[in-house]
């Protein structure tokens, strides 16, 4: 059974709330950005997105598909010898934002660990937090959930140790019969 947290790491607790709740939303959100560029790219449309170069401002450019590459060939270790090469010049947004979430995921895990080693969840949980910057959906459900269970242990606790300080406060004002 996790020990509970101290009330001492209360405030670290409530930093750390709002660290992992604003990198749960932005990595769901750059979660849900690769999917739909995955799916362009790796749909019958073929498409990646650029930004400047011949195309103009924002612009799609067709991916160039060599022989081999049936839809199932992405569930394939080594894609079957699936070649894919793009067609667009300028920055490649798609691939973009493929790097971005990448490097935001390992801060979205730094915020997952942070609030977890301080509210002294087991390690279950860490999988489970850790899991919604890869599963589609699961950060915005589990910021939700997290901040709610959070808050309210927070709350919980801080109502208990105040009903604590009042009891002490009021026994220690009685005066004493001999």
């Amino acid at each position: 059974m996790p020990r509970a947290p101290k009330p001492s790491s209360f405030p670290a607790i409530k930093g750390a709330l709002t660290f992992y709740q604003v990198a749960s939303i932005i990595t769901g959100v750059m979660l849900l950005m690769l999917l739909a560029e995955m799916i362009l790219k790796y749909s019958p449309l073929h498409v990646e997105l650029f930004a400047g170069g011949s195309g103009g401002f924002l612009w799609f450019a067709p991916v160039i598909v060599g022989p081999g590459c049936e839809w199932y060939s992405l569930f394939v270790p080594g894609g079957m010898g699936c070649e894919l090469e793009s067609a667009g010049d300028g920055v490649n947004l798609s691939l973009s934002i493929l790097v971005a979430h990448g490097w935001f995921y390992v801060v979205y895990l730094f915020a997952c660990f942070r609030i977890w080693s301080l509210m002294r969840w087991h390690f279950g949980r860490f999988i489970l937090l850790a899991l919604g910057g890869i599963v589609p959906f699961l950060s915005f459900i589990m910021e939700a959930r997290v901040a709610r269970q959070v808050k309210g242990y927070l709350a919980e606790r801080e109502a208990e140790t105040h009903r604590l300080a009042e009891h002490s406060s009021l026994t220690t004002q009685l005066p004493t019969q001999n």
